[in-house]
């Protein structure tokens, strides 16, 4: 199937060959006759099919990268690990246009946030380009006379990389753009919903002169194939972004061989909205935090808590909001809010409503198909509910869609209670003028990410991941790298013989 037959946008992109399907193992890019088609949300067409690889494939890849990584970290200065990533960043920023719209056609979103999605991307790259010089280790010390004691900071070794379809762009250099930077290299297992931008993102690091052997994309349907990576003994460390079901598997099978994890998992994020709140701040911020990529994100507002005196003033500016939302194809210059990933999304958007409802809440608005977009397509009108309670399923269940439930409260103590009543813990966000209540707030929600007056809480200078069962470790900032990393202790003794 040409590139002019699949989709008319990817025939207009400058560069064609960054749509690919294949696989890419052992420094060569392979495609298997067994393929599984990615779809295209807004029509719920084939945009293309993807190599499906087996598990053989996956041990052929980690074999690989055990190879090339013990060469790469051997032969290269962390100075030379930061060209090479600046050298990806200067490709990735020269090629953003058509990684965007890969993306879009598979993922949904729109343009607008796909191409800020690519930048972000890339800025991951940029900040790990220059803490691959910062792996600083320490002189401690020591108890016993004439000894002394280092640490060393050297890479784990093989990383398992498994991405979500959310982030297609992001969630690959957040991950590995720091194992580069440590000396490790990655196995990569991208969504099958998105694959295509992984494998776009990959072809551009090895133009960019990050050695073959230590970076592996292998695509798979085939669960157990992924497996592997868990079990593996030459793969070190597993870094999972998605459901908390799954990292919680992925995690006990790492156990078995005593692998490093970071675990990225599910949200149940509370957004307050505090009496002394900018109510105008908060329904700018609602709209950033709930209906960016169409509510599907892990750090997404899933329950509005509003204090009662303002919830009337709240929704009513909320709604007038949503409704200039242009819901339509991600590649339709018009469209402000593209369709979900797939039918799934829909449906559990559609069943939280219908829970909701009939427990006595009320749909403010949306709910509906829209009019005017593809019937096939996977779209839902971005929604808002009111008088929500604790017994709804939308109160425990991340949406994972375009969903406003609003709760009431009538105290801050009630709030955060609301607040930390979830076994997650990974984004919350709330809007005070009070700056003794923004620090008392703030430390007692129970989550790895805050947002106090804003709702963009993400940058790669900032630690990102969640407590209680949304995750372990942290990605980005000057914590990333050391996810990477171990430490090893040299203890020197007899230094005055």
């Amino acid at each position: 199937m040409t590139v002019a037959a699949m989709h008319p946008a990817l025939a207009a992109l400058a560069r064609p060959d960054l749509f690919t399907g294949a696989a890419f193992i052992d420094g060569v890019w392979v495609a298997s006759d067994k393929t599984f088609p990615v779809y295209e949300p807004s029509t719920a067409t084939v945009l293309g099919t993807v190599s499906d690889m087996t598990r053989a494939d996956f041990i052929t890849a980690i074999q690989s990268a055990e190879t090339g990584y013990r060469k790469f970290y051997a032969s290269t200065t962390a100075h030379e690990r930061g060209a090479m990533l600046r050298r990806w960043f200067d490709l990735i920023i020269a090629n953003k246009e058509d990684i965007a719209t890969i993306l879009v056609l598979e993922n949904g979103k729109t343009y607008a946030e796909g191409l800020g999605e690519v930048v972000y991307a890339a800025s991951f790259v940029s900040w790990f380009a220059e803490e691959a010089s910062r792996a600083y280790g320490d002189v401690i010390p020591s108890s016993m006379p004439n000894t002394t004691v280092l640490t060393l900071k050297q890479p784990v070794g093989v990383a398992g990389i498994i991405t979500p379809w959310n982030f297609p762009a992001a969630m690959i250099t957040r991950k590995i753009a720091p194992a580069f930077a440590a000396g490790c290299s990655v196995v990569i297992k991208p969504p099958s919903e998105t694959p295509y931008t992984a494998a776009a993102l990959i072809k551009l690091a090895v133009e960019a002169g990050i050695p073959p052997a230590i970076v592996q994309l292998v695509p798979t349907k085939d669960r157990d194939a992924a497996t592997e990576l868990c079990t593996n003994p030459l793969v070190k460390k597993i870094s999972f972004t998605g459901s908390t079901n799954v990292g919680i598997h992925l995690s006990k099978l790492a156990m078995g061989t005593m692998k490093k994890i970071s675990m990225e998992l599910g949200g149940n994020a509370p957004f307050i909205v505090f009496e002394d709140g900018d109510i105008d701040l908060a329904v700018e911020g609602a709209m950033i935090c709930k209906f960016r990529c169409s509510g599907q994100t892990c750090v997404c507002a899933n329950r509005l808590l509003v204090h009662r005196s303002v919830a009337k003033e709240f929704t009513a500016k909320l709604a007038v909001a949503v409704a200039k939302l242009n819901v339509g194809a991600g590649l339709d210059p018009a469209t402000t809010q593209g369709p979900l990933v797939n039918r799934a999304g829909v449906e559990k958007v559609k069943l939280h409503i219908k829970d909701a409802v009939s427990k006595g809440a009320t749909l403010v608005t949306g709910g509906n198909i829209p009019a005017n977009v593809n019937p096939n397509g996977f779209f839902v009108e971005p929604s808002i509910l009111s008088g929500v309670t604790s017994d709804m399923l939308v109160a425990n269940d991340e949406t994972f869609g375009p969903l406003a439930p609003i709760f009431e409260f009538d105290t801050e103590e009630e709030a955060v209670a609301l607040a930390n009543s979830t076994e997650f813990g990974l984004a919350g966000y709330f809007f005070s003028r009070d700056v003794n209540r923004v620090l008392r707030v703030a430390s007692a929600l129970e989550c790895g990410l805050v947002g106090a007056n804003t709702g963009k809480i993400s940058a790669a200078e900032s630690p990102f991941g969640g407590v209680k069962q949304s995750g372990v470790g942290r990605e980005g900032s000057m914590y990333g790298l050391a996810e990477y990393q171990i430490i090893k202790a040299v203890t020197i003794g007899n230094t005055s013989a």
